[in-house]
């Protein structure tokens, strides 16, 4: 039998990496910037972004957040006063020493009489500084709660870059709110962890399993640390989003201090969460295969792509009008409570090269009217999600274009919920929750490498150790590649000896190799 030819050069079950940094090329995402160890979003992956970000920012204000913006520099002194914020971060910090260039031999070099008297900070995130900020702001209890949002960039210097799941610079939201006490903080950390959730799993498509960070991986600083995890197409996790209860560590360090009701002088408990353009690396993880990118119709910047298939080098004017009526129809449509995104690729190429291209951009249907298909009243329609036929080919489906035009909304629907249930499926098949040793943790994931099954992640028992005995249980998880994922509030109805301990177990935790 003949090799099956994809859109890709290169197949998932072949390099996944390689895979994944074709896609990002081929769909036209994003490119490798002239600046080390950042990235060029091109206009397909900025529109993906811009619909996740009109989500969240939505979802953001219906719960009370408002948004501002704060300095990208931040005084070195800020950073300082937060010793455990520092230790976390350091190594990562990009700074500024100078604040002007001088020409010596025809060579630009750093202006010595320019040298700053403190250096700023490329803020890494904004905790610091906004604590200032909120320390200026809160005087009384009735100044709280206090809610907001950041859409910036920040940079953290990687030194192995990876468009999209690890860049110098990326782009983000980080949220900021200030509370009178525990509870209301730790409410308000687990309800934007809740929006997180919904939007992965709603609006990308992506199944995640949501709970809490193990004492090491906590966020520097933070009291608790929760998060959304995704399991990829190779059974890596890719952690999507992080809410993080600071309790009064950051208050303390800032000065955020209120007069209670009762005439007192309080620390405020403090909360920080955020996602990034990482999001669009887990969903060319979580939905691409071996033709390209495969959208999420809710975060596709054009649902709807019709091509106007040309005949001898010019489209017929029949075909061309048959087109216009045809977006003018969908156009008046709705899906998910907003009007149906359509786009006539009339560029001068041939059919192929436009079906191509939007096969592996992913755009959820794709149509394709060509002179005959004006004459029978029909079109000739892909749905992205579909799987190829017995034979190798794509799927392709006709139908009459009223109808299809009647149905359009209802295909984006289907397809939306038919990728997630994918996603939901994989996750749930790769997960081993029937091992209770270190041993059998090992023996599972060197049973599955280099074989094309998924290896998922484990969920072992586990006695929460802390201090060395942790640093112990890291370190052993090292040597196999492996780190410990998430404690899942969804916990097994028991539990018996921790994996890695002995000793009893006080809740499971998943365990997996992640990006």
């Amino acid at each position: 039998m003949a090799k099956k030819k994809f859109a890709l050069s290169v197949q998932r079950s072949e390099n996944f990496a390689d895979w994944y940094q074709d896609i990002v090329r081929a769909a036209d995402l994003a490119e490798v910037s002239p600046t080390r160890g950042c990235m060029i979003i091109k206009p397909w992956g900025y529109g993906i972004w811009e619909l996740i970000q009109a989500d969240l920012d939505r979802r953001f204000k219906e719960t009370g957040h408002q948004n501002c913006y704060f300095p990208l520099f931040i005084p070195q002194d800020f950073i300082q006063k937060e010793a455990d914020h520092v230790e976390g971060f350091a190594k990562e910090m990009a700074v500024v020493t100078h604040h002007r260039l001088k020409s010596v031999d025809g060579q630009l070099q750093p202006d010595p009489e320019a040298k700053l008297e403190q250096p700023l900070v490329v803020r890494p995130t904004s905790e610091t500084i906004i604590g200032h900020a909120f320390s200026q702001w809160i005087q009384s209890h009735r100044d709280l709660p206090l809610l907001i949002n950041q859409w910036a960039n920040v940079v953290r210097w990687e030194m192995r870059p990876r468009l999209f799941l690890r860049t110098v610079e990326f782009l983000w939201q980080e949220g900021h709110t200030a509370h009178a006490d525990q509870q209301d903080a730790v409410e308000e950390t687990m309800r934007m962890l809740g929006v997180y959730r919904d939007v992965a799993q709603d609006v990308l498509a992506m199944k995640v399993i949501d709970g809490e960070k193990t004492e090491n991986e906590r966020f520097p600083g933070a009291v608790s640390t929760y998060s959304i995890e995704a399991m990829m197409q190779d059974g890596k996790a890719l952690q999507a989003g992080t809410s993080h209860y600071l309790g009064t560590n950051f208050a303390q360090a800032q000065g955020i201090q209120y007069n209670s009701k009762d005439g007192g002088l309080e620390f405020c408990h403090t909360t920080s969460w955020g996602v990034s353009t990482r999001l669009i690396g887990g969903v060319i993880m979580s939905h691409g295969d071996d033709d390209g990118l495969r959208l999420p119709p809710r975060i596709a910047p054009q649902q709807i792509v019709i091509l106007p298939m040309m005949r001898n080098g010019e489209t017929a004017p029949e075909v061309s009008e048959f087109c216009d009526r045809l977006k003018g129809e969908l156009d008046g449509k709705e899906v998910y409570g907003s009007r149906l995104r359509t786009f006539i690729d009339r560029k001068d190429a041939s059919g192929a090269d436009k079906r191509w291209d939007w096969v592996r951009k992913g755009a959820p249907l794709i149509v394709e009217v060509g002179p005959r298909d004006v004459a029978d009243g029909k079109v000739t329609f892909l749905r992205r999600d579909a799987l190829r036929t017995d034979d190798g080919k794509l799927a392709w489906q006709s139908c009459g274009g009223d109808e299809f035009g009647t149905m359009a909304s209802g295909l984006l629907t289907e397809i939306q919920e038919g990728i997630f249930a994918r996603s939901e499926q994989r996750t749930q098949n790769n997960i081993e929750s029937g091992i209770t040793s270190y041993a059998d943790v090992e023996a599972y994931f060197a049973a599955k490498d280099g074989k094309e099954n998924v290896p998922g992640w484990t969920l072992v028992p586990w006695c929460k150790p802390t201090g060395a005995e942790l640093i112990a249980v890291e370190d052993q998880l090292k040597k196999s590649q492996l780190s410990l994922r998430v404690t899942p509030f969804e916990q097994p109805a028991s539990l018996g000896q921790c994996a890695f301990t002995g000793k009893d177990a006080v809740e499971a935790v998943l365990v997996g190799r992640a990006y």
